[in-house]
């Protein structure tokens, strides 16, 4: 029996996410400036949060999801229609405090301000996943 129970957790740990290293992942500025619009599309309401949950963590979604229906509901409440989002991309800076990490800042002018979007990549299974997600 203990041996049974070995076995299923190490089947359970090789089919779990796997950590990847800085030279298996591919560049990370496209990625952080798709999910920098993506993200400012959920929140507009003319993208559906569902299309993003492949670039996030469960903890980064769930947030994402929360702040998407309380924006829904503020819009619904003035009488508003979504309409999508015109955001130009200012610039991207982004550092790497170690190893397959990446913390990064996305500057992004819209019609009416300006806003940061700091967003934190870790690689997993040879991509990158957003682990968090803050807009300013």
């Amino acid at each position: 029996m203990r041996r049974r129970l070995s076995s299923a957790r190490a089947v359970s740990e090789y089919f779990a996410a796997q950590p990847a290293t800085a030279a298996q992942l591919p560049d990370p500025e496209p990625l952080l400036r798709n999910l920098t619009i993506g993200v400012l599309e959920v929140l507009a309401g003319v993208r559906e949060v569902d299309q993003l949950a492949r670039w996030m963590s469960e903890d980064a979604f769930r947030a994402l999801v929360t702040r998407a229906n309380l924006t829904a509901r503020a819009r619904s409440a003035r009488g508003q229609t979504a309409a999508r989002p015109a955001h130009r991309i200012v610039s991207v800076r982004h550092c790497s405090p170690k190893d397959a990490v990446i913390e990064a800042t996305v500057v992004v002018a819209g019609p009416v301000r300006v806003r940061a979007v700091a967003i934190r990549l870790e690689g997993w299974d040879d991509r990158w996943r957003a682990m968090s997600v803050g807009i300013l």
